[in-house]
Parts: structure tokens; sequence; C-alpha cells
């Protein structure tokens, strides 16, 4: 089988080529063109793979999309590029709008052509995987979780983005018959992910004693999900999804920004404590809250262990350890992002004042 992966160089595109070539016998075409967030790094093993072939493009350039399906011949494509951080869309919409939108109509014409091109046995086995995020469902409150069938409800213009590539996805099912799977994640955490978002953020600022900004009173609450599991649920909806589908993926692990925040800390007092710094917490710095930031995030995943057998392996309080441990093992990496690509500045503010170091949760 071979795979064409939209974003493998991405923080949940890595990890599905990494997760791909170590339990599959997959080649994988991994277009992508490298953005701000890219790790080529990331991909470890993958360098030198004689299953990966990576083809630097935009999703959003027709030409160079078409030439790839000719060139490769692909038996799927697996939906991964795009601006994924709401702190960026809230100062820079229009990147969001072309990559995530605009994007996503391209290579859906091109997935389109080719796949009305192909014999008739491959064309019945071919589909298209597009990766998103229960964002586009809005806010929950206190209870109750989403579910595959949740209303959209998008609050930034990120999830407005996704929400719309989704709803692109299904019209060209439901009017060209084009063989789609759909999958709306909860918050991903784990070894790559770029150091502009809360976990990586906190953990590097808390190394280096600087202060831990908290949006609001910490009190908003996210479903984590192991990066690793989602992996596993995506190849898993791949190959076992019903056409047409859409599936929820969650870790089932509720917590309050805070509590993460603080976890963190009391994580590095012990494995890393730093007399300097002294007790991390006191680091922690309540900021003005981000506009429009949802209260609370949950997925109902019983479709997917019901009809498909999947669960989450990694329990948070072990998976954020790991993380961080991971982070402390990988200093070059991320010192060379705060040199250059982010330096840990707030972003989202919908201002030009972005000197508070801030992070999405």
């Amino acid at each position: 089988m071979k795979i064409l992966i939209t974003g493998g160089f991405g923080f949940i595109g890595s990890a599905l080529v990494r997760h791909l070539l170590r339990t599959t016998d997959a080649a994988i075409v991994n277009l992508d063109k490298l953005t701000y967030a890219a790790s080529p790094d990331a991909l470890e093993e993958a360098f030198g793979h004689h299953r990966h072939i990576h083809e630097k493009a935009d999703i959003a350039d027709a030409s160079a999309v078409a030439a790839i399906l000719a060139r490769h011949q692909p038996d799927a494509i697996i939906h991964l590029a795009a601006e994924t951080h709401v702190d960026r869309s809230i100062d820079g919409p229009a990147a969001f709008i072309q990559t995530n939108i605009v994007g996503t109509y391209v290579l859906l014409e091109a997935a389109r052509a080719y796949w009305s091109a192909l014999p008739e046995s491959r064309k019945a086995a071919f589909r298209f995987h597009h990766v998103s995020t229960d964002e586009v469902f809005g806010a929950l409150g206190e209870t109750g979780k989403f579910t595959e069938e949740t209303p959209y409800a998008p609050s930034s213009p990120y999830s407005a983005s996704k929400a719309s590539s989704d709803h692109l996805v299904r019209a060209w099912h439901h009017t060209y018959g084009l063989p789609v799977l759909l999958t709306n994640c909860t918050n991903n955490y784990g070894p790559w992910q770029f150091p502009e978002k809360l976990i990586p953020l906190v953990t590097l600022n808390a190394l280096e004693g600087k202060p831990l900004p908290v949006y609001g009173k910490g009190a908003n609450v996210r479903d984590w999900l192991h990066v690793d599991d989602h992996a596993e649920a995506l190849h898993l909806v791949l190959t076992r999804g019903k056409v047409g589908e859409t599936y929820g993926i969650g870790g089932g692990e509720e917590h309050r920004n805070l509590e993460v925040v603080e976890g963190i800390c009391d994580i590095l007092d012990r494995i890393a404590p730093d007399a300097g710094i002294g007790e991390r917490r006191k680091l922690i710095t309540y900021v003005t809250d981000r506009p429009g930031h949802d209260f609370r995030y949950a997925m109902d995943i019983s479709r997917i262990e019901r009809e498909l057998g999947w669960k989450p392996r990694m329990s948070f309080l072990k998976g954020l350890e790991q993380t961080v441990r991971w982070y402390l093992d990988h200093r070059p990496w991320w010192q060379g992002i705060r040199k250059g690509a982010y330096a840990g500045q707030r972003l989202g503010l919908a201002t030009d004042n972005k000197k508070t170091a801030g992070a999405k949760s």
C-alpha cells in the first residue's frame, strides 16, 4: 500500500509517518511545504528509508499536487497539512483561510480527478482521510462530550477554517462520491511538538526559570490525547473505517490548564531541580485571557471503540512525564527554535503588543 500524507513533517504527521514505518510495510509519500512548524528531525529513522519519499509542495498548488499524484499513484491520502495554532489565527487569519480552506479544496479536486481515472479495482479501494479537530464544535459547559453528531459552532479563525474544510470534504463525498473518512481529535501532546503550544512552552519556560503564563484563571479544560495513540487511531480509521463516516478520537483525560501547568512544574522540580530557580509553581503568572477562549473540550470515543476496537493506551500522568523528559533530552532541537522561528513570545492578542509569553491551551 502507498499512502500520501500531507503535512508529514508536522507534529501529528511525523508521528503517523513513524508509526506506519515501524508497524506496516506501507510506502509513504510525504507532501510537506516545510513551514515554520515543520520538523524534518522528527522523522528520525525515516531519512533515507526506502519506504519514505518527501515531496516539497504546497497543497494549494494545483499543478504540483496533480503531478505528485500522477507520479506516485497512491492508494490513499491522509490529509494533515494545516495551520493549527489558534493564537496565530487570531493575529493573522489569512494563512489559515489559504491553507486550511483553499488548500483542502485544491487537494480534494486533485484527488477527485486522480481517483476518477483509476481502474475500478483501485478506485473502489481508494480512501481520502481528512484529519480535523474537536474545536470545530465550539465549547462545552461543565458536563457532556462532543459526539460525531454535535452541531458545528467554531469560535476562532482556526476552528472556523477547519470546520470549513470538514464541510468541503463531506460535500465532495456526497456530490462526487469521493470515498472519504473524517476524524476529529482532542488536544494532542508528546514528542516533537512545536514549542508554541501549552505543554512544550511551559516546560521550556520552567526549565529556564521564566514566567509560566496561564490564561485567565487556568480553569479551561482540555481532553489530552498522546500523539502516538492518535497515530494508531488514524491508521485504524484509514484501513477499517466506513466510507463517509466521522470518528471522534480523544484521550479520555480531561484536565484544567492550571492543573497541567502545575503538573509540569512538579515533574521538573523532581527530575531537574534547580536551586537558582526554586519551586517552579512560583513562576506561574496569570495573564489576560485569549479572545473567544473556549471553556471545555471533551470527546465521546464510543463509536471508534465500538466499531474499530480502538482506545487510548497512554495515561496522561505517564505521558506528561515522558514528554517533559523528552524535551530535557532534546535541548539542541528546541534551543534552535527558541533562537529562531519562535522565541516564546505571546501570540493571539489581536494587537501589536506581543512581548508577553503565552500559549495555546
